[in-house]
């Protein structure tokens, strides 16, 4: 059954405001994805007063949310918030909405875009809102191939630590305080900074697509954690993820692939904070050493180890991250020793081609460049 308009209402428990956006006007938003991120991200942009759709694959799998119409949310943002309408039909969601949001895993961004692309209009805006590195320029050339118009693609990371709980609701338990979002060139990046900014004030532009794909602590730090825990996590053996998954010794292999991003991001012309300054920057920690930061970021105190290798933290972070900085880092005669072999390790585990499937520079419409056609793309 389709859901049409429902009023707002105001949260039935206080919002914590103290890390988010007050926003002066209503916004018309479209959120695809019914997971994690898109339930926080809904929760979020309605206790804003924002006029808030969700389209869905399935909508008997959120039945509570699709009939109800509202979202609820607990921790960082507190409360029960209408939504204006729960679809599953791209046409209905975006005839309602100005700005769309693609809180989907990466790995579906070209199908999103094959699916949206008849019915965006030259008014639309997207954000991927956990782009990786190159995602903008991926949904980009997917739209374009499928016949949509050009329309400014923005991506930045997913801002909150949250899980959905059994009765639908979502658990907001950390909220980025700052990061980075970028289109696919540094002058769509500067043209079209005020969506972002819009709900999101406190993050920043990046100086091109490289910088902001690679200023993502999970994109250095998911795949060599699960590497370095294979066997416990094979078992199925729970840990704190962060808190237990390196030691001081350890922590060395990320610290060296922290060197690999920095030179990758160096030959495009742009710089990376360290990362554990970056993870202060997100929730607040200390910042005396990587390792000391991974173990005092409040929120990881609930952040448990995968429940298998074939996860999100291995084939999602190599295929979107680490592929594509191979071939950027190819392309520019920089060595990255580490990052191959953690894509090598997570090819051999999860028995995935990962050269066959990750995101690639033909994807990005990158295809045939040279290294400087590719710098003054992506600082252009």
């Amino acid at each position: 059954m389709l859901q049409t308009s429902f009023a707002f209402a105001q949260p039935v428990l206080p919002v914590d405001t103290s890390q988010l956006s007050q926003c002066n006007h209503v916004a018309r938003v479209g959120i695809v994805g019914s997971g994690n991120s898109a339930r926080a991200l809904a929760a979020y942009l309605a206790s804003q007063g924002h006029k808030v759709s969700m389209l869905v694959r399935d909508l008997g799998k959120i039945p509570g949310i699709s009939e109800s119409l509202n979202v609820r949310a607990s921790g960082k943002v507190e409360g029960r918030f209408n939504l204006h309408q729960v679809v599953i039909e791209p046409a209905l969601m975006l005839s309602q909405v100005d700005i769309v949001f693609v809180a989907t895993v990466t790995t579906a961004y070209a199908e999103v875009a094959q699916k949206l692309a008849p019915f965006l209009e030259s008014h639309h805006k997207v954000v991927l809102f956990s782009g990786k590195l190159g995602g903008a320029l991926l949904f980009s050339r997917a739209l374009q191939l499928a016949g949509g118009p050009l329309i400014p693609i923005l991506e930045t990371d997913s801002l909150f630590a949250c899980r959905v709980q059994d009765d639908e609701s979502i658990w907001i338990r950390g909220f980025k305080r700052w990061t980075l979002f970028s289109g696919t060139s540094r002058s769509v990046t500067e043209r079209e900074a005020d969506v972002v900014k819009r709900f999101f004030p406190d993050l920043e532009p990046a100086c091109n697509i490289i910088q902001r794909g690679l200023t993502d602590f999970g994109a250095l730090a998911h795949a060599p954690v699960v590497l370095a825990n294979m066997n416990a996590i094979d078992r199925q053996e729970s840990f704190l993820f962060y808190y237990k998954g390196l030691t001081s010794r350890t922590v060395a292999i990320l610290e060296r692939i922290e060197e690999e991003f920095n030179q990758v991001a160096a030959a495009y012309g742009a710089s990376l904070i360290p990362m554990k300054e970056l993870l202060n920057r997100y929730y607040g920690c200390d910042t005396s050493s990587l390792h000391q930061a991974m173990q005092t970021v409040p929120n990881y105190r609930y952040s448990q180890s995968p429940p298998s290798l074939d996860h999100r933290f291995l084939v999602e972070d190599v295929t979107a991250t680490l592929i594509p900085l191979q071939q950027f880092a190819r392309l520019a005669n920089v060595a990255i020793p580490v990052v191959d072999s953690v894509v090598t390790l997570a090819g051999v585990l999860t028995e995935i081609d990962f050269y066959g499937t990750g995101r690639s520079l033909k994807q990005f419409g990158l295809s045939g460049m040279s290294y400087e056609q590719v710098y003054e793309v992506l600082n252009a």
